[in-house]
């Protein structure tokens, strides 16, 4: 669902096969005393991602053991298929250190400012190509990617999501439907401006790989990869797909359960020690 390479599928349904058990064990970093202050930061979640001409929206910041620092988006945003190749384990991406830009302002009159570089460092669908992953809800929902921030530019992030605050501690309990959903969008579709939306989960699908929800203004292309916090401020999502029907809801979105999808990073991205980190203010749905 980046803006170049919109992703217009249904929910695919099926078994889950990534197991979740080691939830537990993921781990999140509480706030750092190195990071750009939030008004100062211009690398933080919401912004856009732009890979090869597609964009994107951050969702997260993570840490590994040596201190290097990632943005996270969908890893459809760095697939070569078309708008309808949708499968993880089929379809082919960009390979691992594709240069990743950090922008602002990007719209549809301009490609906007240049904040940052990035290298593209894990892709779960690279990954479970290479690994041989099977299942359908797997090659689905796992929908995950981490951006290496280039070393000139770690000064200048900071992890906490705009308006809303947070993210706080990752929870390892499962969304009901009708839970209340916060996030960032920020396609180039729009004006180029994050925009600051709430929602709610309306099912578990993939054996809990992932959510069905809905908000306000629905996701389109372009805010692929932003990230949802639940009502806590907890992280529990990634925009990964759009669907697009006749109905009172034409437009409907799923998100990809980021404590599972980073399960799957952990196990296998080769990236030590890696975590998602809290962010810097507490999270406030008021």
């Amino acid at each position: 669902m980046s803006a170049a390479r919109p992703r217009l599928i249904t929910a695919l349904l099926g078994a889950a096969t990534l197991v979740g058990a080691v939830l537990a064990a993921v781990p999140t970093a509480g706030a750092a005393s190195t990071w750009a202050s939030e008004s100062k930061a211009t690398i933080k979640p919401g912004v856009q991602m732009v890979t090869a001409g597609a964009q994107c929206t951050a969702n997260f910041v993570f840490k590994d053991a040596s201190g290097r620092v990632y943005v996270g988006y969908a890893a459809h945003c760095a697939g070569t298929g078309s708008s309808t190749d949708t499968n993880g384990c089929k379809t082919k991406s960009l390979p691992l250190g594709t240069k990743v830009e950090f922008v602002t302002g990007g719209n549809l009159l301009s490609g906007g400012t240049t904040l940052g570089t990035g290298r593209l460092a894990y892709s779960s669908w690279n990954t479970m190509q290479k690994i041989g992953a099977k299942g359908m809800a797997l090659c689905a929902y796992n929908d995950l990617a981490l951006v290496r921030v280039d070393p000139a530019y770690v000064g200048k992030v900071n992890p906490t999501v705009p308006v809303w605050g947070g993210p706080s501690a990752i929870s390892t309990t499962l969304l009901k439907a009708g839970a209340k959903i916060y996030t960032v969008g920020n396609s180039g579709l729009r004006s180029g401006t994050a925009a600051s939306k709430s929602g709610s989960v309306t099912g578990v699908v993939g054996g809990g790989l992932a959510y069905t929800l809905t908000t306000g203004n629905p996701g389109i292309p372009g805010d692929s990869g932003s990230g949802f916090m639940d009502a806590a401020g907890h992280p529990v999502g990634v925009l990964s797909t759009i669907s697009v029907g006749l109905s009172v809801t034409p437009v409907s979105n799923t998100m990809g359960n980021i404590v599972k999808e980073l399960v799957f990073a952990q196990r296998h991205s080769g990236i030590k020690g890696l975590y998602l980190v809290k962010g810097t203010r507490a999270f406030s749905a008021k």
